[in-house]
């Protein structure tokens, strides 16, 4: 059995559906701060839903009866909230951790998959980032990242538990929350653009990103879920836009007025690009999905009011 921890959140859901279409049994583990029940409606196939936080440790025993795999997912998701709220961030994404990585190994888990972040490289000028260059966290969400990776890696070495840490680069997609005050930048610009709203950009507009659709990065998990591969991985499309263009894009899809423009926030990374050639000789990933194609299979989501 695999458990999946966040499986109520926007790539945790598309990781459970997967697994799921494979004929996989599927545990979630949840407390929907930020993920939703809703997201898992409709599922068909062996699937258990435990609705508790990550840092109980009477939940985290219960979830883990049975499984042999993790997929760890469960974290406080934002840079700026972060900075907000560091103290919480770091009892979640890095306690909680911890805590399932040490009730996964008194369980038996023979493989462990950590979610990272792509914001551990920081502002390192050195373009594609390549997982073997020094993390230089930007925010307190960077640092519980990185900190969650050295968990992993310790565990690994020290009680055999077969782990691998992914670092995704910006995903988007269907089911990812628009309306959350930290909520990311592609959902934001939808939602204004489709509601004749300016969309608004902090900074200048310039920053790159490498964005990845749902469905690709879902994949990434199951094939590093699935396999034995250790260490570091991003998870990528590999290419990389200006946040300008991007909103060009979305525009040239759904219409809409021109950006607004607000200060840099703090913590935010001006350049990102990953080099996705580790995960594909590891475990044989490679993004599929263009850009334009993963924004139109957004916006048509949204469109159809999240259905």
């Amino acid at each position: 059995m695999l458990l999946v921890t966040g499986g109520g959140g926007f790539i945790g859901s598309a990781v459970v559906r997967r697994f799921l279409a494979a004929g996989d049994a599927v545990r979630v583990l949840d407390n929907f701060s930020t993920g939703y029940r809703h997201n898992l409606d409709g599922l068909s196939g062996k699937l258990d839903v435990i609705g508790a936080d990550l840092c109980d440790p009477d939940a985290a025993r219960l979830a883990l009866r049975g499984v042999d795999r993790v997929v760890h997912l469960a974290a406080i998701p934002s840079v700026t909230r972060s900075v907000a709220d560091p103290g919480e961030t770091w009892r979640v994404n890095v306690d909680g951790t911890f805590r399932l990585l040490e009730a996964a190994r008194r369980a038996g888990v023979k493989r462990f998959v950590f979610t990272s972040s792509s914001s551990v490289y920081g502002d390192t000028p050195v373009l594609p980032k390549r997982e073997d260059m020094p993390v230089r966290p930007l925010s307190p969400y960077a640092a519980s990242k990185a900190a969650g990776e050295a968990v992993a890696s310790a565990y690994a070495a020290s009680f055999g538990i077969s782990a691998a840490s992914l670092r995704p680069f910006n995903v988007y997609g269907p089911r990812q929350d628009p309306g959350s005050e930290y909520a990311a930048a592609i959902p934001r610009f939808i939602t204004a653009l489709l509601g004749r709203s300016a969309p608004i950009v902090y900074g200048d507009g310039l920053q790159t990103r490498d964005f990845t659709f749902v469905e690709d990065a879902a994949e990434a998990f199951e094939r590093a879920a699935r396999s034995e591969a250790a260490g570091v991985f991003n998870v990528a499309a590999g290419g990389r836009i200006t946040v300008l263009d991007l909103i060009a894009k979305i525009r040239g899809i759904c219409g809409g007025p021109e950006p607004e423009f607000l200060p840099r926030r703090p913590g935010d990374v001006l350049h990102s690009q990953a080099d996705v050639t580790a995960a594909e000789a590891a475990f044989g990933f490679r993004a599929r999905t263009s850009l334009e194609d993963g924004l139109r299979r957004t916006v048509d989501w949204f469109r159809g009011g999240g259905r």
